[in-house]
Formats: structure tokens, C-alpha cells, sequence
């Protein structure tokens, strides 16, 4: 066959079965997609025959377009009401290597575009199994903080100091602006809520003994988390949502280097050590909003609002507080780096992982306080 020749084909029946001579360059360039002009014709062409056959011994040149003529004659076997068995064994080896990855392609899209049984059982059977599988991903990665403690404290990690300290940075000083407005409001709040009701009793004083339980025990802590939640939580999740999107987190593991050392413990370490000092300065400015509006509703002067919280305050509240600031710290970490390690590689994925972060962590912190009441409220504390 002398190259440039056009393509062409012709069918020889026998019995019930067709034999399709292939000849000529099927070239795109040249002949165009033939599959679906030419596909009518071969079909009456065959007539009742129920088996085609190839003969390619006339083939010359050849590309996507003898692919799509075969793979058009295979398809109508599954439109037709008298189907054609199509037999590709006379075709040449790399066209029917070409063939199968097509029909496999074809295969993996009609079974996901296949519809799904919306029964209430497989749906809540996934939910479970969905649900039982974050909870094993969330476990694995607390055992892994937890066992990488003491290499951490022993410089094993392969975490670089100067990323530690950026994001105490980040989380320490750059939330502070943020912190005071909301525990100083909050302060002001309950001085002024308790100001109002505790007056028609001539108990005023007591306005002191309220704002600095409140705030030092429950609402210093858990004002703070939540910011904290908001803010750095939901920026950790957002951060490794976009390298995991961008294939930077792939890149780490090319290279050897763990994305765990490297990416997550820094920011829990980095929060968990900025979160007790976020405590005690969330409790300083609540205090601080609650005497300024015990000064200006009930004429109080500071030194009584002091002396009165000193006996109000024990050195138990504190620790309470300072205890559930750090496992508020932990919380968001672990929330906000799982989830943004769990996201996908699409830019909306990095939207979702915030979010989700921030709603996780929000509903941890208030879950972890319940039991941290349940806890004092046995204990007797």
C-alpha cells in the first residue's frame, strides 16, 4: 500500500458473519472521523450477520480516527435491538491497547454517571463508615502529637525553630487586637448584666465576685479559644488546603521530608504555647471592661472592686482556666491542620476546609468545656 493512498474499507459476508477489509492511511488530517458518516453504512452493509471481523492487512497509516470508527461500530452493539458482535483480534496490537484503555475509560464514566440508591440504609451505612473513618484519621494524628513530644523537646523533629517562632508570632501578638475587644467587652457585659439584677438587692458588691469567676474560670478561656478558633484555626486549615491543592505537601514527601514535622506540629506547638498567655491577658482586660462599668453604674471605686475579687478568686480558678486554655489550644490545632490535610486539590476545597474547620473547632471547645464542668462538678471543684 504506497503511503498517502486514501482510506477506505469493504465488507465480504459469509454465513452469519461479515468480514471488514481496512485499506489506506486513517488519518484525522485526511479523511476526518468517518465513525459516525460511515457507520449507518457498514451496518447495512453486514445485514443479518451477527459476528464482524477485522482484516487489516491493507492498513497503512493510522490515528484517533480508525479508533473512533472501531470504537463507534463496538458502541452500537449496546443501542441496537439485533446487537453485532465486534471481534477487534485482526486489528493491529497497539490499536486494540489503545481500544481497551478507551472502553475502560468509558466504563470507570458510566459507572459514576450510574444512579445511586438513595435508601436510607447504604446512606446512613456511609455516614457511619464516613464518620468512623475521621474519627480513626483524628485519633491517628493525636497519637502522633502526642508521641512526637518528647523528640520536640529533644530537637529529633525535623521542624525549623524560625517557622516555631513565626507562628507564635502569628497567633500570640497578631490576635491580640482581636482578643482585647472581645473579652473586654464580654467583661463589660457581665459586670453590667449582674450590676442590674444584683441592685435590687443592695448586693452590688457582689459584682466583682461575678465577673471575676466568670471571666477567670469559663469565659476567659472559652472567648479566647473561640477567636483563636475563627482566626487561626480556620487560616491553619486554609494553609494546608492550598499546598495540599498546590502539591507542595507531595513535593515534601519527594524530598523525604515528613509534612507532619515539617507542616503540623509547628502550629500545634506554636499554639499551644501562645494560647495560656492569650488566657491570662483575656482575663486581665475582662476584668479590666467589668470594673469600668462597675466604677460607672454603681460608683464603685477600684481599690473596693480589687479586694473584693481577691477574696472572691482562688488560685483553683486559674487553674482550671489555664488548663482548658491549653487543651483549647491543642483542639484547634489538630482540628484546623486534619482537616485542611484532608481536604482536596480544588481551590473550592480550600473554602470547604475553613469552614469546616472553624465549625469543628467551635463545637469541640464548647463539647470540651461540658466536660470539663462535668469533671470539676465530681471533683468538687
Amino acid at each position: 500500500m504506497s503511503v498517502g493512498s486514501i482510506a477506505s474499507w469493504r465488507i465480504e459476508r459469509q454465513d452469519r458473519e461479515a468480514l471488514l477489509r481496512l485499506s489506506g492511511d486513517w488519518l484525522v488530517r485526511e479523511s476526518g472521523l468517518r465513525a459516525f458518516r460511515e457507520l449507518r453504512r457498514v451496518l447495512v452493509e453486514a445485514g443479518d450477520s451477527t459476528l464482524l471481523r477485522f482484516e487489516a492487512s491493507g492498513l497503512a497509516r493510522w490515528d484517533s480516527a480508525l479508533v473512533a470508527f472501531v470504537l463507534a461500530l463496538q458502541g452500537q452493539d449496546r443501542e441496537a435491538e439485533r446487537p453485532l458482535v465486534v471481534d477487534v483480534s485482526g486489528l493491529p496490537v497497539p490499536l486494540r491497547r489503545l481500544l481497551a484503555l478507551a472502553q475502560a475509560e468509558n466504563s470507570s464514566d458510566s459507572a459514576g454517571d450510574a444512579p445511586t440508591d438513595h435508601s436510607v440504609t447504604p446512606r446512613a451505612l456511609d455516614s457511619v463508615v464516613g464518620f468512623w473513618s475521621r474519627i480513626v484519621a483524628s485519633a491517628d494524628l493525636i497519637g502522633i502529637t502526642t508521641l512526637s513530644i518528647l523528640p520536640a523537646l529533644g530537637g529529633r523533629l525535623r521542624a525549623r525553630s524560625i517557622d516555631v517562632i513565626a507562628l507564635m508570632q502569628e497567633s500570640g501578638v497578631g490576635a491580640l487586637g482581636i482578643v482585647t475587644v472581645v473579652n473586654g467587652l464580654v467583661g463589660a457585659i457581665l459586670a453590667f448584666v449582674g450590676a442590674v439584677q444584683l441592685q435590687h438587692f443592695g448586693a452590688g458588691i457582689y459584682v466583682a465576685n461575678l465577673v471575676g469567676v466568670a471571666v477567670i474560670r469559663e469565659m476567659g478561656a472559652i472567648m479566647t479559644a473561640i477567636v483563636m478558633a475563627g482566626r487561626t484555626g480556620g487560616a491553619y486549615a486554609a494553609q494546608l488546603a492550598t499546598m495540599e491543592g498546590n502539591e507542595e505537601i507531595d513535593a515534601l514527601c519527594v524530598l523525604g521530608i515528613p509534612p507532619y514535622q515539617y507542616l503540623v506540629f509547628p502550629r500545634i506547638a506554636a499554639l499551644v504555647a501562645m494560647m495560656p498567655l492569650l488566657y491570662f491577658y483575656a482575663c486581665l482586660v475582662g476584668i479590666v471592661g467589668g470594673l469600668l462599668v462597675s466604677i460607672a453604674m454603681l460608683g464603685m471605686s477600684p481599690t473596693l472592686f480589687l479586694e473584693q475579687l481577691r477574696q472572691a478568686v482562688h488560685p483553683t480558678e486559674f487553674y482550671i482556666g489555664l488548663t482548658k486554655s491549653v487543651c483549647f489550644g491543642a483542639l484547634i490545632a489538630l482540628v484546623g491542620c486534619d482537616t485542611g490535610l484532608r481536604a482536596g486539590r480544588s481551590a473550592s476545597e480550600v473554602g470547604r476546609a475553613a469552614t469546616a474547620a472553624v465549625v469543628s473547632s467551635i463545637i469541640g471547645i464548647i463539647a470540651l468545656d461540658a466536660v470539663f464542668a462535668a469533671c470539676a462538678n465530681v471533683l468538687g471543684i
